[in-house]
Protein backbone atom coordinates (compact mmCIF):
# COMPACT_ATOMS: atom_id res chain seq x y z
CA UNK A 1 0.00 0.00 0.00
CA UNK A 2 2.97 2.47 -0.29
CA UNK A 3 1.79 4.18 -3.25
CA UNK A 4 -1.82 4.71 -1.88
CA UNK A 5 -0.10 7.60 0.43
CA UNK A 6 0.98 8.90 -3.00
CA UNK A 7 -2.78 8.43 -3.99
CA UNK A 8 -4.58 10.67 -0.90
CA UNK A 9 -1.35 13.57 -2.05
CA UNK A 10 -2.11 14.08 -5.29
CA UNK A 11 -5.75 14.25 -4.50
CA UNK A 12 -5.34 16.77 -2.41
CA UNK A 13 -3.03 18.89 -4.07
CA UNK A 14 -5.71 18.54 -6.62
CA UNK A 15 -8.27 21.07 -4.76
CA UNK A 16 -6.64 24.28 -5.97
CA UNK A 17 -9.22 26.23 -7.79
CA UNK A 18 -9.59 26.83 -11.42
CA UNK A 19 -11.99 27.82 -13.83
CA UNK A 20 -14.98 25.89 -14.82
CA UNK A 21 -14.59 23.00 -17.30
CA UNK A 22 -16.39 23.77 -20.88
CA UNK A 23 -19.19 22.23 -21.67
CA UNK A 24 -17.36 20.77 -24.60
CA UNK A 25 -16.85 17.33 -23.19
CA UNK A 26 -18.35 13.98 -24.67
CA UNK A 27 -17.96 10.38 -24.31
CA UNK A 28 -14.90 9.23 -25.29
CA UNK A 29 -12.40 6.25 -24.79
CA UNK A 30 -14.84 3.79 -24.67
CA UNK A 31 -13.00 1.28 -25.65
CA UNK A 32 -10.79 0.91 -22.75
CA UNK A 33 -13.16 2.09 -19.57
CA UNK A 34 -10.83 1.67 -16.90
CA UNK A 35 -7.69 3.51 -18.35
CA UNK A 36 -9.11 6.71 -19.77
CA UNK A 37 -10.82 9.75 -18.61
CA UNK A 38 -14.03 9.07 -19.90
CA UNK A 39 -16.12 11.60 -19.82
CA UNK A 40 -20.10 12.56 -19.65
CA UNK A 41 -21.59 13.69 -23.48
CA UNK A 42 -22.77 16.80 -24.33
CA UNK A 43 -26.24 17.45 -23.03
CA UNK A 44 -27.52 17.62 -26.84
CA UNK A 45 -28.05 15.84 -29.94
CA UNK A 46 -24.51 15.31 -31.74
CA UNK A 47 -21.99 13.22 -33.50
CA UNK A 48 -18.09 12.44 -33.01
CA UNK A 49 -15.47 11.09 -34.93
CA UNK A 50 -11.95 10.63 -33.88
CA UNK A 51 -8.56 9.21 -34.34
CA UNK A 52 -5.82 8.02 -31.39
CA UNK A 53 -2.79 6.56 -31.83
CA UNK A 54 -1.08 5.04 -28.24
CA UNK A 55 2.03 3.47 -27.79
CA UNK A 56 1.15 0.62 -26.23
CA UNK A 57 -2.38 -1.63 -25.33
CA UNK A 58 -3.54 -0.99 -21.65
CA UNK A 59 -6.41 -3.22 -20.44
CA UNK A 60 -7.84 -2.80 -16.37
CA UNK A 61 -3.77 -2.24 -15.62
CA UNK A 62 -2.58 -4.68 -17.64
CA UNK A 63 -0.12 -5.36 -20.96
CA UNK A 64 0.72 -8.22 -23.15
CA UNK A 65 4.36 -10.08 -22.96
CA UNK A 66 5.82 -7.04 -25.76
CA UNK A 67 4.68 -3.85 -26.92
CA UNK A 68 1.65 -3.26 -28.70
CA UNK A 69 0.98 0.49 -30.52
CA UNK A 70 -2.21 0.72 -32.03
CA UNK A 71 -4.33 3.10 -34.05
CA UNK A 72 -8.11 3.60 -33.51
CA UNK A 73 -11.40 4.72 -34.92
CA UNK A 74 -14.13 6.08 -32.59
CA UNK A 75 -17.60 6.83 -33.56
CA UNK A 76 -20.49 7.88 -30.44
CA UNK A 77 -23.47 9.66 -31.57
CA UNK A 78 -25.45 10.70 -28.43
CA UNK A 79 -28.73 11.83 -27.99
CA UNK A 80 -30.55 14.86 -26.13
CA UNK A 81 -31.96 13.01 -23.48
CA UNK A 82 -28.99 11.37 -22.58
CA UNK A 83 -28.59 8.03 -24.89
CA UNK A 84 -25.74 6.98 -26.62
CA UNK A 85 -24.42 4.53 -28.88
CA UNK A 86 -20.63 4.08 -30.08
CA UNK A 87 -18.67 2.13 -32.60
CA UNK A 88 -14.55 1.49 -32.89
CA UNK A 89 -12.73 -0.52 -34.87
CA UNK A 90 -8.61 -1.02 -33.76
CA UNK A 91 -5.41 -2.08 -35.80
CA UNK A 92 -2.51 -3.10 -33.63
CA UNK A 93 0.38 -1.17 -36.14
CA UNK A 94 3.40 -4.28 -37.52
CA UNK A 95 1.09 -6.96 -37.07
CA UNK A 96 -0.97 -9.33 -39.67
CA UNK A 97 -4.21 -8.45 -39.10
CA UNK A 98 -5.98 -5.68 -40.93
CA UNK A 99 -8.36 -4.97 -38.10
CA UNK A 100 -7.51 -6.64 -34.56
CA UNK A 101 -10.94 -5.23 -33.07
CA UNK A 102 -14.23 -4.01 -32.88
CA UNK A 103 -16.36 -3.04 -30.46
CA UNK A 104 -19.67 -2.37 -30.69
CA UNK A 105 -22.09 -0.52 -27.81
CA UNK A 106 -24.31 2.02 -26.31
CA UNK A 107 -26.08 3.00 -23.14
CA UNK A 108 -27.34 6.08 -20.87
CA UNK A 109 -26.20 9.39 -19.53
CA UNK A 110 -27.67 10.51 -16.11
CA UNK A 111 -28.15 13.76 -14.16
CA UNK A 112 -29.20 12.82 -10.37
CA UNK A 113 -28.39 16.22 -9.28
CA UNK A 114 -25.72 19.45 -10.13
CA UNK A 115 -23.10 17.34 -8.77
CA UNK A 116 -23.77 14.07 -8.81
CA UNK A 117 -23.69 12.60 -12.74
CA UNK A 118 -23.36 8.74 -14.16
CA UNK A 119 -23.39 6.75 -16.93
CA UNK A 120 -24.09 2.93 -17.75
CA UNK A 121 -23.15 1.26 -20.94
CA UNK A 122 -22.56 -2.33 -22.41
CA UNK A 123 -20.23 -3.25 -24.60
CA UNK A 124 -19.34 -5.77 -27.20
CA UNK A 125 -15.71 -6.55 -28.19
CA UNK A 126 -15.45 -8.37 -31.39
CA UNK A 127 -11.71 -9.97 -32.35
CA UNK A 128 -9.24 -11.42 -35.27
CA UNK A 129 -8.87 -14.76 -34.79
CA UNK A 130 -5.01 -13.47 -34.80
CA UNK A 131 -5.48 -10.65 -32.25
CA UNK A 132 -2.64 -11.06 -29.59
CA UNK A 133 -3.75 -8.24 -27.37
CA UNK A 134 -4.57 -9.04 -23.87
CA UNK A 135 -7.77 -7.85 -24.35
CA UNK A 136 -8.72 -10.30 -26.38
CA UNK A 137 -9.59 -12.64 -23.43
CA UNK A 138 -12.59 -10.77 -22.86
CA UNK A 139 -15.98 -10.14 -24.90
CA UNK A 140 -18.93 -8.54 -23.11
CA UNK A 141 -18.02 -5.28 -20.60
CA UNK A 142 -21.12 -4.10 -18.59
CA UNK A 143 -19.87 -0.68 -17.44
CA UNK A 144 -21.37 1.93 -14.65
CA UNK A 145 -20.04 5.01 -13.89
CA UNK A 146 -20.77 7.49 -11.29
CA UNK A 147 -19.03 10.95 -11.17
CA UNK A 148 -18.99 13.43 -7.97
CA UNK A 149 -18.03 16.75 -8.97
CA UNK A 150 -16.89 18.12 -5.59
CA UNK A 151 -15.83 21.91 -7.18
CA UNK A 152 -12.50 21.34 -6.00
CA UNK A 153 -11.94 18.59 -7.89
CA UNK A 154 -13.95 15.53 -9.26
CA UNK A 155 -14.20 11.58 -8.36
CA UNK A 156 -15.61 8.69 -9.70
CA UNK A 157 -15.95 5.18 -9.07
CA UNK A 158 -16.62 2.84 -11.82
CA UNK A 159 -17.53 -0.40 -11.50
CA UNK A 160 -16.95 -3.55 -14.57
CA UNK A 161 -18.04 -6.45 -14.74
CA UNK A 162 -16.81 -8.54 -17.68
CA UNK A 163 -17.96 -11.85 -19.06
CA UNK A 164 -17.40 -14.35 -22.15
CA UNK A 165 -14.17 -16.71 -22.00
CA UNK A 166 -13.81 -15.36 -18.98
CA UNK A 167 -15.20 -13.72 -16.02
CA UNK A 168 -13.72 -10.44 -14.23
CA UNK A 169 -14.91 -7.52 -12.05
CA UNK A 170 -13.44 -4.21 -11.21
CA UNK A 171 -13.38 -1.22 -9.39
CA UNK A 172 -11.78 1.74 -10.53
CA UNK A 173 -11.45 4.95 -8.17
CA UNK A 174 -9.86 8.41 -9.93
CA UNK A 175 -9.82 11.58 -9.01
CA UNK A 176 -9.12 14.60 -11.32
CA UNK A 177 -9.09 18.02 -11.37
CA UNK A 178 -9.94 20.05 -14.92
CA UNK A 179 -8.07 23.19 -15.68
CA UNK A 180 -8.76 25.25 -18.96
CA UNK A 181 -6.58 28.48 -20.01
CA UNK A 182 -7.92 32.34 -19.80
CA UNK A 183 -6.58 32.99 -22.87
CA UNK A 184 -6.92 32.13 -25.95
CA UNK A 185 -4.78 30.54 -29.14
CA UNK A 186 -5.78 32.00 -32.34
CA UNK A 187 -9.35 33.18 -32.21
CA UNK A 188 -11.60 33.80 -29.43
CA UNK A 189 -13.27 30.47 -29.57
CA UNK A 190 -9.67 28.19 -28.69
CA UNK A 191 -8.40 27.19 -25.44
CA UNK A 192 -6.11 24.71 -24.02
CA UNK A 193 -7.26 22.49 -20.84
CA UNK A 194 -5.38 20.05 -18.74
CA UNK A 195 -6.88 17.05 -16.76
CA UNK A 196 -4.39 15.46 -14.70
CA UNK A 197 -6.25 12.40 -12.86
CA UNK A 198 -4.81 9.67 -10.53
CA UNK A 199 -6.26 6.31 -10.57
CA UNK A 200 -6.33 3.19 -8.86
CA UNK A 201 -8.36 -0.49 -10.42
CA UNK A 202 -9.16 -3.33 -7.67
CA UNK A 203 -10.43 -6.46 -9.36
CA UNK A 204 -9.97 -9.96 -10.72
CA UNK A 205 -7.36 -11.08 -13.46
CA UNK A 206 -9.02 -14.22 -14.59
CA UNK A 207 -8.66 -12.38 -18.28
CA UNK A 208 -4.66 -12.84 -17.83
CA UNK A 209 -5.06 -16.52 -17.38
CA UNK A 210 -7.35 -17.06 -20.10
CA UNK A 211 -4.71 -15.01 -22.62
CA UNK A 212 -2.10 -16.97 -21.36
CA UNK A 213 -3.83 -20.36 -22.27
CA UNK A 214 -5.14 -19.01 -25.74
CA UNK A 215 -2.05 -18.14 -26.48
CA UNK A 216 0.60 -20.53 -24.61
CA UNK A 217 2.06 -22.06 -27.79
CA UNK A 218 2.61 -18.43 -29.23
CA UNK A 219 4.23 -17.10 -25.86
CA UNK A 220 5.91 -19.73 -24.61
CA UNK A 221 9.01 -18.12 -24.49
CA UNK A 222 8.09 -15.36 -22.75
CA UNK A 223 6.81 -17.78 -19.27
CA UNK A 224 3.69 -16.30 -19.20
CA UNK A 225 1.99 -19.54 -18.06
CA UNK A 226 1.92 -20.02 -14.38
CA UNK A 227 0.45 -23.20 -12.63
CA UNK A 228 -0.68 -21.65 -9.77
CA UNK A 229 -1.64 -18.35 -11.54
CA UNK A 230 -5.40 -19.50 -11.98
CA UNK A 231 -6.14 -19.14 -8.11
CA UNK A 232 -4.96 -15.96 -7.59
CA UNK A 233 -6.02 -14.46 -10.59
CA UNK A 234 -9.62 -15.21 -9.42
CA UNK A 235 -8.86 -13.03 -6.33
CA UNK A 236 -10.28 -9.47 -5.68
CA UNK A 237 -6.71 -7.10 -5.47
CA UNK A 238 -5.46 -4.09 -5.95
CA UNK A 239 -4.36 -4.36 -10.14
CA UNK A 240 -2.63 -1.21 -10.27
CA UNK A 241 -2.21 2.75 -10.12
CA UNK A 242 -1.76 5.48 -12.56
CA UNK A 243 -0.80 8.75 -12.93
CA UNK A 244 -2.36 11.01 -16.14
CA UNK A 245 -1.86 14.32 -17.37
CA UNK A 246 -3.84 15.04 -21.07
CA UNK A 247 -3.36 18.19 -22.49
CA UNK A 248 -5.68 19.55 -25.28
CA UNK A 249 -6.45 22.41 -27.74
CA UNK A 250 -9.93 22.97 -28.05
CA UNK A 251 -12.53 24.91 -30.35
CA UNK A 252 -16.27 24.33 -30.94
CA UNK A 253 -15.95 21.55 -32.70
CA UNK A 254 -12.51 19.70 -32.16
CA UNK A 255 -9.99 18.72 -30.24
CA UNK A 256 -6.66 17.60 -30.55
CA UNK A 257 -5.07 15.88 -27.15
CA UNK A 258 -1.67 14.63 -25.96
CA UNK A 259 -1.47 12.42 -22.97
CA UNK A 260 1.04 10.80 -20.97
CA UNK A 261 0.24 8.23 -18.51
CA UNK A 262 2.48 6.35 -15.88
CA UNK A 263 1.25 3.09 -15.24
CA UNK A 264 2.34 0.85 -11.84
CA UNK A 265 1.25 -2.61 -11.97
CA UNK A 266 0.99 -4.40 -8.51
CA UNK A 267 -0.15 -8.34 -8.04
CA UNK A 268 1.03 -9.22 -11.27
CA UNK A 269 0.65 -13.10 -11.64
CA UNK A 270 0.85 -15.52 -14.29
CA UNK A 271 4.85 -13.98 -15.01
CA UNK A 272 3.20 -11.49 -17.09
CA UNK A 273 6.27 -9.17 -16.51
CA UNK A 274 4.03 -6.18 -16.34
CA UNK A 275 6.23 -3.15 -15.07
CA UNK A 276 5.80 0.42 -14.45
CA UNK A 277 5.42 1.73 -17.81
CA UNK A 278 4.46 5.36 -19.46
CA UNK A 279 2.26 5.24 -21.79
CA UNK A 280 1.71 8.41 -24.38
CA UNK A 281 -1.75 8.80 -26.60
CA UNK A 282 -2.51 11.40 -29.36
CA UNK A 283 -6.12 11.67 -30.36
CA UNK A 284 -8.33 14.18 -32.96
CA UNK A 285 -11.65 13.96 -32.88
CA UNK A 286 -14.46 16.34 -34.04
CA UNK A 287 -17.79 16.85 -32.80
CA UNK A 288 -21.08 17.71 -34.97
CA UNK A 289 -23.94 19.08 -33.39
Amino acid sequence: MKYFGALILIITCTSLSAKPKSLLMMYRDYHAVADTDTVKPIRKSSASIGVTYGTDALFFGRTGPIKYPFMSTDLVINSKPGFFVYGSALKVLGYKPLVDEIDIGGGYYYRASKKYTGTISYTRFIFNKEANIIKSASSNDINWKNTFDWKLFKTSLTADYLFGKSDDIFTTITASKYYESKFSIFNDQDFLSINPAVSMILGTQNFVQRYADDHNRKLEFYNIADKNARERNSRFNMLNYSFKIPLAYNTPHYTLEASWKYSIPVNVEGILRNRKESFFNFTFYYVFY
